[in-house]
């Protein structure tokens, strides 16, 4: 072993040696510049509103409080907002993947004569849609003000996705599907038996990207459900708090002109903002080292089209 290691040095260049040095100086840059943003939120997270208006919060808090979070998680609804996006974010996620890929696997089958058709009606709705107040009228008709479906029907095969599931089926061996037929197989089977197990990578993509958004989304809370507390959602809840603390804010600054660096415990937006932000990334983040590598296969097989 230690000969093999020498005679690999021997025939190292000083290029390649450069490279290697290079190459980690930058990586260890890029891994700098990624976490730094995560880590100054955290501290500024855990320290006191008012110390943190002074600046200088880097990556540990200078005055240690749990108040920010406080005053998140003393909200009476937090826990039904939280479970309620949960829900929408799971649901959402299943249903998108299994009814986008079932209505991708249909235009894919060139014996489908309305393929083109209906991928073309699909495309449009990704550039033309009818704007706000003819959207609340549909759900409105539909019956899905102050319902949960109204988080799921909407969204519940997305175009892009649908893209993107297609383009990546299609590199699936043909030989596969009429291996199956001359078996008997229907398409359902098929669907289910092949092409849904071998789309693995692209739907861990696409659940990952539908589940993001679901996760992320509470406009649809605040136009549909805003006056049902029980289908309140996560994100939501952090808006109104944070607009609510903002409209404090010159409360909090009489408070600390008052008491002057003795007024602790007082939340600001700043400190506020990033306890809601790192409420709101955990969840995903935890999730997301568990999808990683399905996300990047899926997004190099499903972008290119040989």
């Amino acid at each position: 072993m230690k000969k093999s290691k020498i005679s690999k040095l021997k025939h190292t260049s000083v290029g390649d040696i450069i490279f290697v040095i290079c190459n980690t100086l930058f990586m260890i840059c890029v891994v700098v510049v990624t976490l730094y943003p995560m880590l100054n939120t955290l501290a500024v997270s855990f320290n006191d509103g008012i110390d943190t208006v002074r600046g200088g919060i880097y990556l540990k808090p200078r005055v240690f409080t749990w108040a920010n979070y406080q005053s998140i998680f003393s909200k009476g609804n937090i826990i039904t907002a939280f479970t309620v996006s949960v829900s929408r974010t799971v649901i959402s996620a299943l249903l998108n993947v299994v009814f986008t890929s079932m209505v991708a696997y249909t235009l894919t089958r060139k014996e489908y004569v309305f393929r083109r058709l209906i991928t073309v009606v699909y495309v449009l709705t990704m550039y033309f849609n009818a704007g706000l107040i003819p959207g609340y009228m549909l759900i409105k008709e539909l019956h899905l003000l102050n319902t949960f479906a109204v988080y799921i029907l909407p969204g519940l095969v997305s175009a892009f996705d649908l893209i993107v599931i297609r383009t990546f089926m299609k590199t699936i061996p043909e030989s596969l599907v009429e291996s199956a037929s001359i078996d008997g197989a229907g398409d359902f089977r098929i669907f289910w038996s092949i092409m849904f197990p071998l789309s693995a990578p692209v739907l861990a993509t696409i659940a990952l990207f539908c589940a993001v958004n679901a996760w992320n989304s509470w406009f649809d809370t605040f136009l549909y459900n805003s006056s049902s507390q029980n289908l309140t959602t996560l994100q939501y809840e952090m808006m109104k708090l944070l607009s609510s603390t903002m409209n404090q804010s010159a409360t909090n600054a009489a408070a600390m002109a008052a008491k002057g660096d003795a007024a602790t415990g007082l939340q600001t937006p700043v400190s506020t903002r990033a306890a809601i932000t790192i409420v709101a990334s955990v969840p995903i983040l935890v999730v997301y080292p568990f999808l990683q590598k399905y996300f990047v296969k899926g997004m190099t097989l499903g972008g290119v089209k040989e």
